[in-house]
């Protein structure tokens, strides 16, 4: 056994840049030792498993910017195809005068029919999941995409319930999120395996090492320090030793080896059904809550409630002044309502429906037109159309908004779409002013449009509901404001004239544009509400598949979006315009 003290001194330079003296006292070695080799081993883990390039793609930075994804691009990028030798093919057809057509090997089709019409496993759910993100993950750098593929995720998709459909992408979404923002994609593959094998091992080496060490010049006080640290090392290795056997990755990977060699791999298959009984929302040790795939919030931000709560100006430049104006903004207005199986079914339908009918850059095009041409109500809503085609996106979306809220407030109708349509409308207004950057390649003068109705709003409101209040009231009692009285006082005022040739084109207040748009929806009675519903999927279609790929994962960041959900499902049901590679495709030679 080698003491210490006989150890030359010399300094070591450790990962975080201290400087350790081996040359001084056993005690104070032995702790340094023990630092460096657990720092050592965490620092060189990573590294080295970083040089397995040709296993998976790097992960990004933790907030992945357009540059990023040039990088992220090059490595998914398929290898050059130059097609048929279009030069000698052309020579010898001249001189022959025959040329044949060699269709391509047939597109090999995920087993579909197996599971069609059956409620999911959670394994399927993975597994799908699994090979959908191999499949599509250069979504986020713009790739095309041949129909072959499209074909293939569309008729998985058509033939789920929507609660499958939208598990399929949550998880796939999950896989997405652990490629860009962390080191899975590296730790699961044969070399993450072993380096995480050897920082175990060293661990445990360094423990059983020490524990055997002649330690009887030791100060007691420091081998309780050195036992804690190589503990915790331990501690640190065991937990994620634990995360990596029960992540989605390890589940994925094992059925899809089952599935590659056509037989169940006993032990594994064990493994994947108790671990999933662990993970699932019925286990008694609430796992499933550590392993959310998404937040499952809806923010919501409402126009009215912004205008009948406010607080009084003086307190509004205060806020500015201090910088707490968008933070008190958040507290006072922001909401979060929680998704839930009806919203899914309804947006899941209304895509199913649309890539079912229609062509596909009609339907990504449409922002509400096709909804208002193609509804289940079957209801003449030609007079509805001005107010999605004969307006920006922008302004449309702030109509339907001031709509949907004055009819929600002044209908006592119990149908389902009531409740979904308010949801998805708070949410979209949430987008254009919370997270402008979701909508702004579409939204155009979104947020100068909101000012300028705000202001509007509130003269309105200041003449006719709040002459009588104090300013005080105002601020502390909110309860003197009721909205269902504020709408009825909008909705009472005569609209026969255009409220752009009143006004002028200086403001860009929508106001009274969306009285108008309200008072034509309640000549629909109850039937409003199918109509307003589908209006709202396709505003919220529009935008998904409009914003830009990198916004989108940069929300994955964030707990997720419902908006991204619906791009992803969007374009595994076909309703993209990045598949462009057409289905027949062939392979010419002459004779």
């Amino acid at each position: 056994m080698f003491r210490l003290q006989e150890w030359a001194s010399f300094a070591l330079e450790c990962p975080d840049g201290q400087v350790i003296d081996l040359g001084t006292s056993d005690d104070e070695s032995m702790s340094s030792m023990t630092y460096l080799v657990v720092s050592e081993v965490d620092e060189i883990e990573p590294m080295v498993m970083e040089l397995d390039e040709d296993e998976l793609e790097q992960p990004m930075e933790e907030d992945p910017e357009p540059e990023d994804f040039g990088k992220f691009r090059g490595s998914l990028l398929p290898p050059a195809d130059a097609g048929s030798n279009y030069a000698k093919l052309a020579r010898e057809c001249h001189t022959t005068g025959t040329l044949f057509a060699v269709p391509e090997a047939p597109y090999a089709r995920g087993l579909v029919a197996a599971e069609e019409g059956n409620n999911l496993e959670d394994r399927t759910v993975i597994k799908r999941a699994f090979l959908y993100f191999k499949t599509y993950k250069g979504l986020l750098v713009d790739l095309i995409y041949s129909f072959h593929e499209r074909d293939d995720s569309k008729q998985f998709f058509q033939s789920r319930t929507a609660k499958d459909a939208f598990r399929v992408i949550e998880a796939e979404l999950n896989f997405f999120y652990d490629v860009l923002y962390t080191k899975a994609a590296v730790i699961h593959c044969p070399t993450g395996y072993l380096f995480r094998a050897i920082s175990i091992g060293s661990v445990v080496s360094a423990f059983a090492s020490f524990y055997v060490l002649d330690k009887h010049d030791f100060h007691e006080y420091d081998i309780q320090i050195t036992y804690t640290l190589l503990l915790g090392a331990i501690g640190l290795e065991f937990v994620g030793f634990v995360r990596l056997i029960c992540s989605d990755w390890t589940i994925a990977k094992i059925a899809t080896s089952e599935e590659k060699h056509g037989r169940s791999l006993i032990k594994g298959s064990i493994f994947i059904k108790y671990l999933l009984k662990f993970k699932s929302e019925s286990s008694p040790f609430a796992l499933h809550i550590l392993y959310a795939r998404w937040s499952n919030s809806i923010f919501q931000y409402n126009f009215l409630d912004t205008r009948l709560r406010k607080c009084p100006k003086w307190i509004e430049k205060l806020l500015g002044l201090i910088y707490l104006g968008e933070f008190y903004d958040d507290w006072k207005f922001g909401r979060v309502e929680q998704y839930s199986e009806k919203l899914g079914e309804l947006i899941f339908y209304e895509l199913k429906r649309k890539a079912s009918s229609g062509s596909t850059n009609e339907i990504c095009a449409s922002r509400g037109k096709w909804a208002l041409e193609h509804t289940k109500s079957v209801e003449n809503c030609q007079k509805l159309l001005p107010f999605v085609c004969d307006v920006d996106y922008g302004k449309s979306l702030l109509l339907w908004h001031i709509a949907t809220e004055l009819c929600y407030n002044t209908d006592e109708s119990t149908n389902d779409h009531r409740k979904t349509s308010k949801v998805l409308s708070d949410y979209m207004l949430h987008l254009m002013i919370k997270q402008p950057d979701m909508v702004s390649a579409v939204a155009g003068i979104g947020q100068i449009r909101f000012r300028d109705t705000c202001a509007e709003a509130d003269r309105f409101f200041d003449e006719t509901i709040r002459d009588t209040c104090a300013e005080a009231d105002r601020f502390f009692d909110e309860t003197i404001f009721d909205k269902r009285n504020a709408c009825r006082n909008l909705l009472s005022v005569p609209t026969e004239l255009n409220p752009a040739e009143v006004k002028g084109d200086r403001s860009q207040s929508a106001l009274f544009d969306a009285c108008i748009l309200a008072k034509e929806l309640r000549k629909f009675h109850d039937k409003k509400w199918d109509i307003v519903s589908e209006v709202w999927v396709e505003l919220l279609t529009y935008a998904a598949i409009h914003c830009q790929p990198f916004m989108h994962a940069r929300q994955l960041s964030k707990g997720g979006e419902l908006v991204t959900l619906v791009w992803l499902l969007m374009v595994q049901l076909g309703l993209s315009e990045q598949f462009q590679i057409k289905v027949g495709h062939v392979r010419a030679t002459a004779g």
